[in-house]
């Protein structure tokens, strides 16, 4: 009896399988940067609806199995895994965390099943192997239109230079801005560490780089970090702005720095007020989804990235994952509300990037750049 019943339960996982077309998505829905995951996942269920709405996909609805991480490497890298092997999906999205999406890229390539980061900006990401993709600018392009906005725009001549050595993003950042800064005029006159998750205080790196006295300050690392870092900052009487990326965007960002953030501004992927018909459409169905909550960038990323699987499986016209794979490949100028995607032979997406200021304790779109 208990062969049968298994069998016939393998059996019915199987066919429930076989109805649906399965993504899987491994996320951080706890530990330090649980926003981006939340937001991701919200973004990509919202884009969820809008598809499975508009009517099957290859005669299938669509169905998408999120996996928490718990913002910690190892377990993204089992959560892939267990997508995989347990629940047979036919591509993965995720992370947004650039070292936790290097850490699940491997499992995702040797399985020939096509993952697509919504939000990892490290070059790395991609380098990983064919079969990984991501669907935002990658960290080299952030860091040359920060560096361009900090000389050009705030006039920024000596800087310092404030990261996280043990977080590949927060290292490759800093070090692309670094290159286009030198190559503007400015120069890094002081540079200081720190590691994340575990340094909750900066007074000691920030007292150093007060003496310094830099025109700013660029932070590389996360929104938990980047908002405790300000008010330490303005603490030491540290008046001059600090310059991000797309790390410190979160709806606990300022919740944590508070008016000291006010003169600070970072580099992320689109701006809830910025005036486009397909941002604004995003944020009216966010907000009409999720009880009036306006979306971050992370929801806006995780949104896109799940279009644009669904739109490459549809062009693939199959489930197979080397097929969705060369779809992927062969996308160009994909409709996404956060801009225009098209994706480069290094598996990269070409998009507007958009610059974030801080006033009056709210953030306010200040310019956009395009890829070219």
């Amino acid at each position: 009896m208990l062969a049968t019943t298994m069998v016939v339960v393998a059996g019915c996982k199987q066919k429930q399988q076989a109805n649906t077309i399965r993504i899987g998505h491994v996320a951080s829905l706890m530990g330090d940067t649980a926003t981006f995951g939340l937001s991701a996942d919200k973004g990509i269920r919202l884009a969820l609806d809008e598809i499975n709405k508009a009517g099957p996909v290859l005669g299938k609805p669509v169905e998408v199995l999120t996996e928490d991480d718990r913002s910690d490497i190892a377990e993204a890298r089992t959560a892939t895994e267990k997508l995989i092997s347990r629940d047979h999906v036919c591509a993965i999205l995720g992370e947004i965390a650039s070292s936790r999406s290097i850490a699940m890229a491997p499992a995702c390539q040797d399985a020939h099943v096509p993952m697509l980061s919504p939000g990892s900006t490290n070059v790395k990401v991609t380098q990983m192997g064919d079969y990984i993709f991501r669907a935002c600018f990658t960290d080299k392009f952030q860091g040359a239109v920060m560096a361009d906005f900090a000389v050009n725009t705030l006039k920024v001549k000596k800087y310092a230079t404030l990261y996280a050595a043990n977080s590949d993003y927060s290292v490759g950042l800093r070090d692309f801005f670094n290159e286009e800064a030198k190559k503007l005029g400015a120069e890094e006159i002081i540079k200081s560490s720190y590691s994340e998750k575990s340094d909750v205080d900066f007074n000691a790196q920030l007292t150093k780089i007060r003496d310094a006295k830099p025109d700013a300050i660029i932070v590389t690392g996360y929104y938990n970090e980047a908002g405790k870092i300000a008010r330490q900052a303005r603490d030491l009487g540290i008046k001059g702005p600090l310059i991000g990326g797309d790390g410190w965007d979160s709806d606990q960002l300022l919740k944590i720095g508070g008016d000291a953030l006010n003169g600070c501004y970072f580099a992320n992927h689109y701006a809830p007020d910025e005036d486009r018909p397909a941002v604004k459409a995003f944020v009216e169905a966010f907000k009409a989804k999720y009880n009036g909550e306006v979306p971050d960038a992370m929801a806006i990323l995780g949104y896109d990235a799940m279009k644009l699987m669904v739109d490459a499986i549809k062009r693939a016209g199959s489930t197979d994952g080397s097929k969705i794979r060369d779809a992927l490949a062969a996308t160009k100028d994909f409709a996404g509300a956060a801009g225009s995607i098209t994706i480069d032979a290094d598996r990269n997406a070409k998009k507007p990037i958009v610059i974030v200021g801080i006033k009056d304790g709210k953030l306010k779109f200040e310019t956009a750049v395009n890829p070219q």
